[in-house]
């Protein structure tokens, strides 16, 4: 039984693998025209982007100075307070603060929140704040503006004086973008489109109802072939006009000698 359906089933793969054999010349077409299509539109239209980043510290011990000892549990109650850190900094009391204070960023409230994330490292009193923007120089200034007013607010907010910066962005730095990236993209389309033309091979394969072999009409029919018609190709009928046209040249009859 189980050579059965081990048997069965390389007749199913050999009968899928006969249809997108057939046509594959499809499935060529759509993944070329899609990957081409995604990689001049990937270097052309997309604009790049750049990303810059500002590093900031909790730090409780920055409320008493004069302290020497580390308190563990002061650690843990900044990393929790990280949370309400990053919540903060992307609201619109603080982005609008950003956009009045630096006009030179030319960017509202709405844009520098669309613009700027904060991360955390894990089990760190770090995070930090990223802008992203098709001008590096920007983009750190965005950073930079926005970590300078949150270390501002965040006294008046949460009367807390425990945020220091460890890195400012430098805007005078050339980096290189973040995306898009168009190999990744063009891998990604390639993966997408193969698959999208063995889908459409497999529906061309369902929604064609003709018989393609004898094993069909003896499913369909029950009844056994006695014949077939072979497909005659242009190239056969090419090729016995050419030996035609040669037989005609030859006399038009073939060498036959007969014995007397």
């Amino acid at each position: 039984m189980n050579e059965i359906g081990i048997g069965g089933n390389s007749l199913e793969l050999l009968r899928y693998w006969s249809f997108i054999r057939k046509r594959l010349w499809m499935i060529a077409l759509i993944t070329i025209v899609t990957c081409t299509a995604v990689g001049y539109y990937s270097t052309h239209f997309l604009r790049p982007q750049y990303e810059a980043s500002t590093e900031l510290i909790v730090s409780s011990l920055q409320t008493n100075p004069k302290s020497t000892t580390v308190d563990v549990g002061s650690i843990s109650s900044d990393i929790m307070l990280i949370k309400t850190y990053k919540e903060i900094i992307r609201t619109p009391r603080i982005m609008a603060k950003v956009a009045v204070q630096y006009p030179d960023l030319h960017a509202s409230a709405e844009e520098l929140i669309a613009k700027i994330s904060v991360n955390a490292v894990n089990e760190t009193q770090v995070m930090s704040i990223s802008a992203r923007d098709g001008s590096y120089e920007r983009a750190a200034n965005m950073a930079n503006a926005a970590s300078k007013v949150f270390q501002q607010e965040v006294k008046s907010l949460m009367k807390l004086d425990n945020v220091s910066v460890l890195n400012w962005a430098d805007a005078t730095k050339q980096r290189m973008p973040v995306s898009p990236h168009p190999t990744t993209n063009v891998i990604v389309a390639f993966i997408l489109s193969t698959m999208v033309g063995i889908g459409i091979a497999f529906v061309l394969d369902q929604l064609d109802n003709t018989v393609k072999s004898e094993e069909e009409i003896t499913e369909l029919l029950g009844i056994t072939a006695l014949a077939a018609i072979p497909k005659v190709k242009k190239r056969d009928l090419a090729d016995r006009h050419k030996r035609s046209t040669m037989a005609g040249l030859g006399g038009g009859r073939d060498h036959v000698t007969l014995d007397t």
